[in-house]
């Protein structure tokens, strides 16, 4: 029997008179989710528990049980911009994740012994991997929508949006703190001059940026933690590696880089964030996507930049990471056949759970996007952003 398109099957799973699946179904009416519903945002089951699993655990029970293949949408990414949308998961509290709030509350878990443990789990499954998902420069981050079409187009314009909010002029030296597969630091050194520095935590990134090193461009790859940079520099950019500083490390972060940036120098923070400051990372997101990783709340980047720098600019495009990771499903989907027999059915469930996840939310507004761009006395004058 094919669980997947049978209604008997899916109907055999719903029980009614369950209290737990009654409590469920009255909170995803208020989402306008049903249960074995027909709608792509509609919720399918196909195995019993899984309600049980979502109200004990959270997103880590409904996270695994979709990995599993024990419930399914036509659309993800709808079915969790509904949820989201209506904020549903602020009317839960799973009792068995109280560990999991205590651990990120009491341990540092972004310390510099552990730094490595993210680089290892996520960004060493493989350059070609990523080189099938993600645009022709390798940019692992949320693409610049405004005046775009393609996701080619979108990071471009992010990668030169950057360019222009740092004032990038020939011969300055810019580091960047997380560079990743070293977009940036090769845009930034073809288009407008400068040499880059660039530090990264994963291995296949660092063995990657040889090839960008070779290629004659000034740019250099040193796998390190960001802790253990000295030198000074003209610019600093990090663009999406703020999310595994955690917040027990803000304020050292925020000391690294005022160390390291001239005195007359800028620096631009892109990052991830949420809404409210005080909630714990999501669990199916530490355990399976981002160990140790952490979204901070736009005070908290504020207060730990506050002895150091000025704020000169904040600017929020969390809408565009909505389609910037359709476009990165799109190219996952359509390159899956040459990494099935590398990767498991159990992968690509839960990498389709962690795009489509994270589309949703960013499309509910549920978590944000921003630009910092900061200096450490203050631009005289004032700072003119571009756009």
């Amino acid at each position: 029997m094919d669980l997947k398109n049978s209604t008997f099957t899916h109907t055999a799973f719903y029980d009614e008179t369950s209290s737990s699946q009654r409590f469920i179904a009255d909170l995803l009416e208020k989402a306008d989710i049903r249960i074995n519903g027909c709608r792509p945002w509609d919720i399918n089951l196909n195995a019993q528990g899984v309600i049980e699993d979502a109200l004990s655990h959270g997103n880590l029970g409904l996270g695994e049980r979709y990995m599993m293949g024990d419930w399914d949408a036509e659309s993800l990414d709808q079915f969790f911009f509904h949820l989201l949308r209506a904020r549903l998961p602020e009317q839960l509290n799973p009792h068995k994740l109280v560990f999991h709030h205590l651990k990120n509350r009491l341990i540092n878990l972004q310390t510099a012994k552990r730094a490595f443990q993210v680089g290892e789990a996520h960004y060493d499954l493989g350059n070609d991997f990523y080189a099938a998902m993600l645009d022709k420069r390798m940019t692992y981050t949320c693409g610049y929508w405004k005046n775009a079409t393609t996701l080619e187009e979108a990071q471009e314009a992010k990668l030169d949006l950057i360019c222009r909010k740092m004032q990038l002029k020939p011969g300055m030296r810019v580091l960047d703190i997380g560079c990743g597969w070293g977009s940036f630091m090769a845009y930034a050194a073809e288009y407008y001059g400068v040499e880059c520095v660039g530090l990264t935590i994963s291995r296949e990134q660092a063995e990657y940026g040889k090839s960008l090193m070779k290629s004659g461009l000034p740019v250099e790859f040193r796998l390190q933690d960001y802790r253990d940079e000295t030198e000074q520099f003209d610019r600093i950019v990090s663009i999406g590696m703020f999310e595994h500083v955690g917040r027990k490390n803000y304020r050292e972060y925020m000391d690294v880089a005022h160390r390291c940036l001239k005195d007359d120098g800028l620096f631009l923070l892109h990052t991830i964030g949420k809404n409210v400051r005080g909630t714990s990372p999501d669990p199916w997101i530490d355990k399976y996507i981002f160990p140790n990783g952490e979204l901070p709340a736009l005070g908290q980047v504020t207060d730990a930049a506050e002895p150091q720098f000025v704020v000169e600019d904040v600017h929020n495009f969390g809408a565009d990471y909505d389609k910037t990771l359709m476009a990165w499903h799109a190219n996952f989907e359509a390159n899956w056949p040459q990494f099935k027999d590398q990767f498991s059915e159990r992968f690509y469930r839960m990498w389709r759970y962690y795009l489509l996840s994270c589309a949703g939310a960013f499309r509910a507004r549920d978590i944000q996007l921003w630009q910092f761009v900061l200096s450490k006395k203050g631009e005289l004058g004032g700072y003119d952003r571009v756009s």
